[in-house]
């Protein structure tokens, strides 16, 4: 028998806000929302709240929004939500005093197939690598990050032709079906818990940086072609053209076994081609952003070097 649970969600991005509006509109009673701090942004640097505070607003949630997790006053308010289950969706690293309150255990959904992809950024991570499917895992939280136990599991392929912001919103539905069926799980006291200690070589998602970001022209025109696309649309790849950033968001590959130009190379025909050189092949651009510029297609990037000079080294076809 399912027993009505009370639930405490915690999370903050947009990719969070589907699973706490399944949970919403679940049998179970969503007693608390905890979710960033809201921050100032844009020019006039207004106070923005985060995707899963506006829904928790507009559905009259209890809501949290601490600075320290470790806050004695956050802790005690916590404590007096009285909750069965904590759910934890892109949220932040909780410490124990947190994760260990509730009797039913806190659990996490973690967008891989868990244990591969562990880390901040595994849907990127995932693309980049080109991997041909990923998913969604939830497991209840322990003292290492994404190491518990794994409650459900479910499998998603990865298209070759779409990009990390496709894969992001089908990954999204997907999650919130998942996690509705694991707490209905707990709720009935049946569900799995199974180690993450059957795999020895693990795949990692750190955190993204702009650095991180600067495509390597001297790699495979395979791994730039999947690097494109697990950037795309947000933070985006980017290489210098003309001394300022160029971000790449869509292009298509071509590999040859000698490629014409050296790596690096950029080549054009100053109408529809874009042409960035690699290891073996070539990348043509099909949409791009200069620095401080707005998203086009290469169409409309190369007409603005129409009536100029292109910049000296790119070659001419």
């Amino acid at each position: 028998m399912m027993k009505q649970l009370k639930i405490v969600f915690m999370g903050t991005p947009e990719f969070a806000v589907p699973m706490l509006d399944v949970l919403v509109k679940s049998t179970h009673q969503v007693v608390g929302v905890i979710t960033a701090p809201d921050k100032p942004a844009g020019r006039g640097m207004q106070l923005v709240e985060s995707d899963v505070k506006k829904y928790a607003v507009a559905h009259n949630l209890h809501i949290l929004q601490p600075e320290k997790l470790k806050n004695p006053e956050f802790i005690a308010e916590l404590k007096a939500l009285n909750a069965d289950l904590f759910v934890v969706v892109a949220f932040r690293m909780l410490p124990e005093i947190v994760w260990s309150m509730p009797p039913l255990g806190t659990i996490n959904l973690h967008a891989s197939l868990l244990p591969q992809y562990r880390g901040a950024a595994p849907i990127n991570w995932a693309m980049i690598n080109g991997e041909k499917e990923t998913g969604v895992t939830t497991f209840f939280i322990q003292q290492e990050i994404d190491t518990g136990k794994i409650i459900y599991q479910e499998k998603i392929a990865i298209r070759d032709d779409e990009n990390v912001g496709e894969l992001y919103h089908e990954l999204m539905e997907l999650g919130a079906k998942v996690l509705g069926k694991t707490v209905d799980a707990i709720a009935t006291g049946d569900y799995p818990q199974i180690p993450q200690d059957h795999i020895t070589e693990i795949k990692h998602a750190p955190k993204i940086f702009k650095e991180t970001c600067k495509i390597d022209w001297n790699k495979d025109v395979e791994y730039i072609y999947n690097f494109i696309r697990g950037l795309s649309p947000y933070p985006g790849a980017y290489t210098i053209f003309d001394n300022k950033i160029l971000k790449i968001f869509k292009a298509t590959r071509h590999t040859t076994s000698s490629p014409v130009y050296t790596a690096g190379t950029i080549a054009t025909d100053g109408k529809t081609i874009f042409r960035f050189y690699a290891a073996d092949g070539f990348i043509d651009v099909e949409e791009c952003q200069r620095e401080g510029k707005k998203r086009i297609c290469i169409k409309d990037f190369l007409l603005r070097f129409a009536s100029t000079k292109l910049p000296e080294g790119v070659v001419h076809l």
